[in-house]
C-alpha cells in the first residue's frame, strides 16, 4: 500500500506523525499507541475513550478533541490494540468522572477492553461501555448483539462525547450512546478490496463489473456480489437495505455517507443526490447531513451509507460543537435543506418528446444525436485531452433543451429561446466547449431579434451564424487549421452564406451546409491541434477526427432534418 516506512512500524510512525501534525489538539500517551486531548479536562467530566485497529483514519484517533472523544487508542492494522494500552490511554484521559469506552462489536476489542475496565474497576475507576452494532449485513435484525460496528461508530461517538461534554454523569453518558447505537444502521458497499501496509496483492478483488454488498470495514469482502451499479442504483440499493431497517421516530434523521478510503467525494456527492431523494420521499427529514471520511478501511474502494433516527435529545446532542482533527462541527442547527432541485428535476423539461416550439423541437434533435453518440464523442476527446466532451455537451444539451423549453412556453421568440439556450448550455456544460456552444446560440439568437419564426429566410439565418461564428473566434482565439470546432463551423458558415445568395430556402440552404460541416469534421482526422490541451500531445490525434469539430455536425444535421419536416 506505501513505499513509506517499514510494515513492522506503520502504527508508531503514522501515530507519530499524526501528534507532530496536530499537537495543537492531541498528545501522545507514552507506550500506548494512544492519544488524548492536548488540555486537561474538567475535574469530574466522563472521559470518553474510543478505539480499535488503525487503518480508519478519522476513526479513532482523529475524533479525540473538544466535543468528542477525550482519548483514543489503535492497535495494528486491523487489530485490536491490547489491554495493557487501552488502560494507560483510559488513565491519562480520566479525570475523576469515570470512562465510557466505546468501540466496534469486534471480539479483540471486546476482549481487550474489558479486561482494562476490569483492571480500572479494581482501582477504583468506574466504566461502561457501548459496543457500537450498526452494520445491518453483519447480523440478523432480532439479533443486533451479532453485528458488527462499521461508520455507525461515529455517529454514536458523537452524541456520547457531546453529552459528556454537557456535564453528564456516567450512567447518562451510556444511555445517550446506547439510544443512539439503538437508532443507528448501516448498509456498505464495496468496488475494491484495501491492500496492508508491505503487501503486494489487495486482502480480496472485485470483478472489474462486479460490487460486494454489506462489507465490513477489515478488510473482509461483502456478503453478496452484484453487477456494477450506477450511482442511481448504488443509492437505492441502500437506501432500500437500510429503510426496512430503521426505528421509527418523528422523521428527523442524520445521515452518513461515508467512503471507506479510495472513493473520490465527488463520486460520493453524485450517489448523495439520489439518496436524499429517496429518503426524503419516506417522510425523513437529514438535520445533519455528513458525506466523506469518518471510518475508513485503508485503501478500500466503496462507500456505505448510515442513518441516525433522531429524538429530542439526540438532536440535540449531535448539534452540538466539536473540535477534532478529523471532524470540526460549530454547533448551528441548521434547517433541513428542501430538495428544490437535483440533476432529475432541473433536466426534466428536457426529457420526452418535443413541443411546439421550433427551437425547443430542433435542439431535441440535436440532443437525442449526441446523447446516441456521447461515447464515441468521450473517445475522441480522450485521445489527447480528458475524454469529457461527450458527457459535458450532452449535459449542457439537456439544459438548453429545458431553457428553450420554458423560454417558449413564455412566449419568448426564437431570439430570446435561443439566448436562454445558449447561457444553460454554458453554466450546465462548463469547460471550453461549453462556453463556446453557449456563444454560438445566444449570438445566433442575436442575429435573429425582433423576428417571428416564419419571418426568418435563408440569407437572414445566413446572418445570424455569420455574427455567431465571429463571436466564436473573437472568444476562443481559433483559427482554420487548429483542429477545433472551428474546422467544421467554417465550411459550414460559408455553405449556408453561398446557398443563401443563390436563393435556396432555409431548409435546403442548412441541409448543403450540414454535409459540408460533417465532411469537414471528418477531415480534422489529417490536422494536428494547436489549441487548448491537445495541443500538448498533438501527434497522439493524428488520424482521429476532433470531437468539437464532430459533435458540431452531429448538431447541425440533426437541425437540419428538423427544418426540412417542418418547410415540408
Amino acid at each position: 500500500m506505501t513505499t513509506l516506512g517499514k510494515p513492522e512500524t506503520f502504527k508508531r510512525d503514522w501515530v507519530d506523525g499524526f501528534v507532530t501534525a496536530y499537537g495543537r489538539t492531541v498528545r501522545k500517551v507514552p507506550d500506548a499507541y494512544g492519544v488524548v486531548r492536548r488540555e486537561p479536562t474538567r475535574d469530574g467530566k466522563v472521559a470518553v475513550v474510543i478505539g480499535g485497529g488503525c487503518g480508519h483514519y478519522p476513526a479513532f484517533a482523529g475524533l479525540v478533541g473538544p466535543g468528542l472523544a477525550d482519548g483514543a487508542v489503535v492497535g495494528d492494522v486491523f487489530t485490536s490494540p491490547s489491554a495493557e494500552q487501552v488502560y494507560r490511554t483510559a488513565r491519562a484521559a480520566e479525570s475523576g468522572g469515570g470512562v465510557l469506552f466505546g468501540y466496534g462489536n469486534y471480539q479483540g476489542d471486546v476482549l481487550h477492553f474489558g479486561l482494562a475496565a476490569r483492571r480500572l474497576a479494581a482501582e477504583g475507576v468506574d466504566s461502561r461501555t457501548i459496543l457500537v452494532t450498526d452494520d445491518i449485513a453483519s447480523g440478523p435484525a432480532d439479533r443486533p448483539e451479532r453485528r458488527r460496528g462499521v461508520a455507525g461508530d461515529f455517529l454514536v461517538f458523537k452524541i456520547a462525547g457531546a453529552a459528556a461534554e454537557r456535564g453528564y454523569d456516567l450512567d447518562a453518558v451510556h444511555a445517550a450512546a446506547v439510544k443512539a447505537n439503538a437508532r443507528t444502521r448501516t448498509f456498505g458497499v464495496a468496488f475494491g478490496g484495501c491492500t496492508l501496509p508491505g503487501a503486494p496483492e489487495p486482502l480480496f478483488t472485485v470483478g472489474e463489473n462486479e460490487m460486494e454488498l454489506g462489507l465490513g470495514i477489515h478488510g473482509e469482502p461483502g456478503v453478496r456480489t452484484v453487477s456494477r451499479l450506477n450511482a442511481t442504483e448504488l443509492a437505492d440499493e441502500l437506501v432500500d437495505g437500510l429503510l426496512p431497517e430503521l426505528p421509527t421516530g418523528d422523521g428527523r434523521i442524520v445521515v452518513l455517507l461515508n467512503g471507506l478510503g479510495r472513493t473520490k467525494y465527488e463520486e460520493m456527492f453524485v450517489t448523495y443526490t439520489r439518496v436524499h431523494e429517496r429518503l426524503a420521499a419516506a417522510g425523513l427529514s437529514s438535520l445533519h447531513t455528513e458525506v466523506g471520511e469518518f471510518v475508513t478501511s485503508l485503501d478500500m474502494a466503496g462507500v456505505s451509507l448510515s442513518v441516525l433516527v433522531l429524538d429530542d435529545e439526540l438532536a440535540e446532542l449531535y448539534a452540538a460543537p466539536c473540535d477534532t482533527p478529523g471532524y470540526r462541527s460549530t454547533g448551528a442547527l441548521l434547517e433541513t435543506v428542501p430538495l428544490e432541485s437535483t440533476v432529475d428535476t432541473v433536466l426534466a423539461d428536457s426529457a420526452g418528446a418535443a413541443g411546439n416550439g421550433i427551437v425547443d423541437r430542433v435542439l431535441t434533435a440535436a440532443l437525442a444525436s449526441v446523447e446516441s453518440n456521447e461515447d464515441e464523442l468521450g473517445r475522441l476527446d480522450a485521445v489527447a485531452a480528458d475524454g469529457d466532451h461527450g458527457l459535458g455537451i450532452t449535459r449542457g444539451m439537456r439544459a438548453a433543451v429545458a431553457a428553450a423549453r420554458a423560454a417558449e412556453r413564455d412566449g419568448e421568440p426564437v431570439s430570446g429561446a435561443l439566448l436562454a439556450a445558449g447561457t444553460a448550455l454554458a453554466d450546465a456544460a462548463g469547460g471550453a466547449s461549453g462556453a463556446l456552444y453557449g456563444v454560438l446560440l445566444a449570438e445566433t439568437g442575436a442575429g435573429l431579434a425582433g423576428l417571428a419564426a416564419g419571418e426568418i429566410t435563408a440569407p437572414v439565418l445566413a446572418d445570424a451564424v455569420d455574427g455567431a461564428a465571429r463571436a466564436f473566434v473573437e472568444l476562443g482565439k481559433a483559427e482554420p487549421g487548429d483542429k477545433t470546432m472551428l474546422d467544421a463551423i467554417e465550411p459550414f458558415r460559408a455553405v449556408l452564406r453561398e446557398r443563401a445568395e443563390a436563393g435556396s430556402g432555409v431548409a435546403d440552404a442548412w441541409r448543403a451546409a450540414a454535409e459540408r460541416a460533417t465532411e469537414a469534421a471528418r477531415e480534422t482526422a489529417d490536422l494536428l491541434p494547436a489549441k487548448g490541451r491537445a495541443a500538448r500531445l498533438a501527434q497522439r490525434s493524428k488520424g482521429h477526427a476532433d470531437p468539437g469539430a464532430t459533435s458540431f455536425a452531429l448538431i447541425v444535421t440533426a437541425v437540419g432534418g428538423v427544418l426540412a419536416e417542418k418547410e415540408s
